[in-house]
């Protein structure tokens, strides 16, 4: 891919040459675009939002096609993170722009926590777009219960063949690969903008690259590039990392592994934008879609011995993040250094839309100029955790990264309990140690802590944790 360079993307250049969508920013909240007459709706953008299940960086071999058009004609954002690895806290900050701590599902079995009327499927449809759900929803969710504000859905029961669906109220199972399902789903969905002139909003989420991360039948045998670890992963001498890292046994072999299954699934999920693609061309509505893809959590391939997600590490919480919008500006290829996250796609859909939301947010719209200095990442152990992470918050910044374990846990409802004592403490000097070898906390005395700056790190961390 060949980019240009761009630190970031103000909203008034993102704009330019959208005339029918400036406009339709002017309609200051969901009352007013409610009350909006058929050709004003029809102005606004469409919506297509991708979400992968467990995908990391450093995955782009199997997207070719998706990188050719949303990274060669769009954005890519070079430091892109979710606020939780883990996939329901992170999709629930998808649809809310907030932190788990703020919108509650701090664990994969607290899904029913969510305030649907802060997600952007109710701001969208009672805007007057149509809303439609392809693939996985939220872990922990009764599939035989309708997603509220999405009018056409694709409900999936997480799996890769033959799966079961809720399809728009009732449930069945469905022959046939699921990211195919999701990819027809999805196409007839927007083809019924040719007789449909409202504006549409499509969150798509295939099962790739999740455990058992199994490949379409086409896909099964593909060989693909070598990988031979980074440092992070034959990392013998773990004596300065927390308990569950120092007793982690994962191996490059499963490493390699885990790498080569998830690519392989993921070349069926690039077959599917790239059909997307071609259906928006075809029904020239290419130029006025927002389209956001982005992974829902990153994963470990044996990094630091672990093969999962749930870690504050950089493969865990660092994901692919594309954006592209013609209309809107971004139709070329760019690449965009801020820090970004999931926390963000909700406003940034919002005001495209020229919608206000009514609730809190803690993301940015990517539109505006913002650009933080760091980034809270955060997650809570469920129960007893034996052999598993404890319950941790960090401070991500492009240059460091400080994290404190916490004696706390929550229950499947997601509430706390806990000492909140600190068990634990990592920091990392991404500069020298951009695979986190080397904990400078461990052993470090008081001295070196103030010369690391650890006080107003801590300090500004418990702020994070709180606001």
């Amino acid at each position: 891919m060949s980019h240009t360079s761009q630190p970031q993307v103000g909203r008034r250049n993102f704009l330019a040459g959208a005339a029918a969508v400036a406009a339709s920013a002017a309609v200051p909240g969901v009352a007013g675009l409610a009350a909006a007459n058929t050709a004003a709706a029809a102005s606004r953008p469409n919506i297509l939002l991708i979400v992968t299940d467990d995908q990391p960086k450093h995955t782009e071999w199997a997207l070719q096609k998706t990188t050719a058009w949303l990274a060669d004609q769009g954005v890519q954002f070079t430091n892109g993170h979710v606020t939780t690895p883990l996939c329901a806290p992170s999709r629930s900050s998808v649809f809310s722009g907030r932190y788990a701590h703020n919108h509650g599902v701090r664990n994969n079995q607290a899904s029913y926590q969510l305030d649907q009327s802060t997600t952007i499927q109710r701001y969208l449809k009672q805007a007057g777009y149509r809303t439609g759900l392809f693939g996985k929803y939220l872990n922990s969710w009764t599939l035989s219960q309708n997603p509220p504000h999405f009018e056409d859905f694709a409900l999936l029961q997480p799996g890769y063949v033959d799966a079961q669906w809720n399809v728009n109220g009732t449930v069945q199972t469905i022959n046939g690969y699921t990211t195919d399902i999701v990819k027809n789903r999805t196409l007839n969905f927007i083809d019924k903008a040719a007789t449909d002139s409202r504006p549409w909003f499509a969150y798509v989420t295939p099962y790739a690259s999740h455990g058992p991360r199994t490949p379409e039948a086409k896909y099964a045998g593909t060989a693909v590039p070598d990988w031979h670890g980074r440092p992070s992963v034959p990392e013998n001498n773990r004596d300065d990392k927390p308990a569950y890292i120092r007793n982690a046994t994962g191996t490059l072999a499963e490493g390699k592994t885990i790498r080569a299954e998830q690519l392989r699934t993921l070349l069926s999920v690039d077959d599917a934008v790239q059909a997307f693609k071609d259906k928006l061309q075809a029904l020239g509505q290419l130029d006025n879609t927002l389209v956001i893809y982005i992974g829902d959590n990153g994963f470990s391939w044996a990094d630091h011995g672990w093969t999962k997600k749930s870690v504050p590490y950089r493969p865990a919480h660092e994901v692919p993040f594309y954006l592209s919008w013609p209309a809107g500006g971004l139709g070329t290829g760019t690449t965009d250094n801020r820090i970004v996250a999931n926390i963000d796609i909700a406003p940034t859909i919002l005001d495209a839309a020229g919608i206000t939301p009514t609730h809190s947010v803690d993301g940015k719209s990517l539109l505006s100029g913002f650009n933080r200095d760091h980034l809270l990442v955060e997650w809570w152990e469920q129960g007893t955790n034996a052999g598993g992470p404890p319950t941790w918050a960090s401070y991500v910044a492009k240059d460091k990264q400080y994290t404190e374990y916490y004696d706390l846990n929550t229950d499947t409802n997601g509430t706390v309990s806990g000492t909140g004592q600190v068990r634990f403490r990592e920091y990392y000097d991404f500069a020298g140690d951009p695979y986190q070898l080397t904990n400078k906390l461990y052993q470090a005395t008081p001295s070196d802590e103030q010369n690391l700056g650890i006080p107003a790190l801590a300090s500004q961390l418990a702020a994070d944790r709180t606001s």
